[in-house]
């Protein structure tokens, strides 16, 4: 699911904003992007984001804000030595003069001019961490936030579900009936006057029975039930409600194939409608 922390660090010279963002993902995707300064804490950053975050793409950003820190700027010799004598042997090759701006295009290039920032202290790194604990406080309120969210509207979608099972009684005779005069049109049209009622009724009965629908009803009433059970608990219970969807969609595509009725498959379409909006809606959840 989606989750967003923020905090601040305040310290004599430094500003810290720390931000954490994220997104779905079934795995724990996490890209840091922080200052050259942390780089010798991005081990224990991640060690503290492992500790909160199971899942899902995260990005987490440590800016440096109205910073005085101390910054080193240092001419690399070596490096200028060595751009400058390929210019020279390009320009001697080439028979022509040497560029006035030469120096000033050699300082341009990658590496000749060496930052290196002041490393920060211990003390400021434990205040600092203690704003990464922050943001990840309130990042996880956020997903918790979001999750009663989500857990209202499952409640909604699988209530709406159920309502839609209790619609599917009221066709039930109707389909039975239309079953039987469907079988007595087809013994008339194939001509048949004479036949014998008792097979004829044992038949019926047979074929009616493998259209029946109860146990899949109260299959699948058990199934939302204990979807519904399942959303109540507070532990990741991501793949679970996965897998009990699974049952409730096998259940669905039973009753509209065993239908045999124009109304009962109208609902049935609505119950998947609701179902596939469930399984939108349940990517997001951890």
């Amino acid at each position: 699911m989606t989750g967003f922390g923020k905090a601040i660090a305040e310290l004599p010279y430094k500003k810290i904003d720390v931000e954490i963002r994220g997104l779905n993902s079934k795995q724990l995707d996490l890209n840091i992007h922080i200052p050259t300064v942390f780089r010798d804490k991005e081990v224990e950053i991640r060690n503290l984001l492992f500790q909160t975050i199971e899942r899902g793409k995260i990005d987490f950003v440590i800016n440096l804000k109205n910073s005085k820190t101390k910054i080193f700027h240092q001419i690399n010799k070596n490096l200028v030595e060595h751009y400058f004598f390929q210019i020279k042997n390009i320009v001697e090759n080439l028979n022509i003069s040497l560029p006035v701006e030469c120096f000033s295009s050699i300082f341009s290039l990658p590496g000749v001019i060496e930052t290196t920032f002041c490393e920060i202290t211990e003390i400021e790194w434990k205040i600092i961490k203690q704003a990464i604990k922050k943001a990840l406080k309130a990042f996880s309120i956020f997903r918790m936030q979001e999750g009663k969210m989500m857990s209202t509207i499952f409640k909604k979608k699988i209530k709406k579900i159920d309502c839609f099972l209790h619609d599917i009684d009221k066709y039930e005779s109707e389909r039975i009936e239309k079953i039987k005069t469907k079988l007595f049109k087809s013994f008339k049209q194939l001509g048949i006057l004479s036949y014998d009622e008792n097979r004829f009724e044992q038949e019926s009965i047979y074929y009616i029975e493998r259209l029946d629908i109860n146990e899949e009803k109260m299959r699948l009433k058990n199934h939302l039930r204990y979807f519904l059970e399942t959303v109540k608990k507070e532990n990741n219970q991501g793949r679970k409600l996965g897998f009990i969807l699974q049952e409730i969609g096998r259940e669905i595509n039973t009753l509209g194939s065993k239908s045999n009725h124009f109304e009962m498959q109208k609902i049935v379409v609505q119950m998947k409608d609701e179902l596939e909006q469930i399984k939108e809606h349940l990517l997001n959840v951890l």
